[in-house]
């Protein structure tokens, strides 16, 4: 009888301990990235979350995500993924929040089923931002002409180098609010009975700590990875890593990088860099 018993019981329960595939999205949410800074964008990601949903065995896909956000377009593209990946391969997807999942990062987070986060995590951040430099004094105080030839009324829109025109200001807001509606659906497609504040104040742009994301209902619950899972799959649990592999100089295999582009490279890395820091610090990280 114990022997039928065990036949009839899901695999993942008739072993002695599971594995459960754990994802890491870390990073600035971007298109391409460098070989010395790599972006977080479905390219990079998609490969490993293809080999983790295809683990048969493992009842749930764990999503680790570590990101002050960044492209909406690639939040959209890998969040799709995960959903469309849960939905084929039938498997439950769990996001852990560790330092921040805000702005494109939450945007991501909301492919989970659950979301959990530590009680000092950042999430939420629903919103959207532009942002830039002006520098058409500069010009004149260095005595440089700026000259533009354009086939286009508003091709050169937002020009850093002109004076700001309200018409330009206004039209990108109406981008702005397009984009922000489209996150706002996502969050109510994904959490509309679990909200529990109103739309101005979710909607905001805000962010909060896990303890008060939980309260607004924009997470699921507070707690640690490893311990969450022991406690829902068995002390036995076991945690495997899933990466893209990549070569010494950061790119995903097999890519190759010339020698005449590594300045380029390191350049575009330094630029990179320095917005990405910019990102980070808008949550004290």
């Amino acid at each position: 009888m114990a022997g039928l018993l065990k036949k009839l019981m899901p695999k993942w329960l008739r072993k002695k301990g599971i594995v459960i595939p754990v994802v890491r999205m870390s990073g600035v949410i971007m298109a391409g990235g460098s070989a010395f800074r790599p972006a977080l964008n479905l390219s990079g990601v998609s490969q490993a979350l293809e080999k983790a949903f295809a683990m048969k065995d493992a009842p749930a896909v764990v999503i680790a995500i570590n990101s002050p956000g960044g492209s909406p377009v690639q939040s959209r593209m890998i969040y799709s993924r995960i959903r469309e990946l849960a939905r084929e391969k039938q498997k439950k997807v769990l996001v852990f929040v560790e330092d921040v999942a805000a702005s494109g990062g939450y945007m991501i987070a909301l492919a989970g089923d659950e979301i959990i986060a530590d009680a000092t995590s950042i999430v939420g951040s629903i919103g959207v931002v532009s942002g830039g430099f002006g520098f058409p004094e500069l010009l004149k105080k260095l005595g440089v002409e700026r000259r533009v030839y354009t086939a286009g009324d508003n091709k050169v829109i937002l020009d850093p180098f002109q004076p700001e025109k309200e018409k330009d200001i206004e039209y990108l807001k109406g981008l702005q609010l397009e984009i922000h509606q489209v996150f706002i659906d996502m969050v109510r497609e994904r959490r509309a009975a679990k909200l529990r504040a109103d739309d101005g104040t979710v909607f905001s742009g805000l962010f909060w700590s896990g303890t008060r994301g939980l309260a607004l209902g924009l997470i699921d619950g507070l707690g640690d990875m490893r311990q969450e899972l022991k406690k829902r799959y068995g002390a036995k649990t076991k945690l495997e890593l899933i990466t893209t592999p990549r070569s010494l100089l950061g790119r995903k295999a097999p890519g190759i990088v010339s020698l005449d582009g590594i300045g380029a490279e390191l350049v575009s890395g330094l630029a990179e860099a320095a917005e990405e820091k910019a990102l980070w610090s808008r949550y004290g990280l």
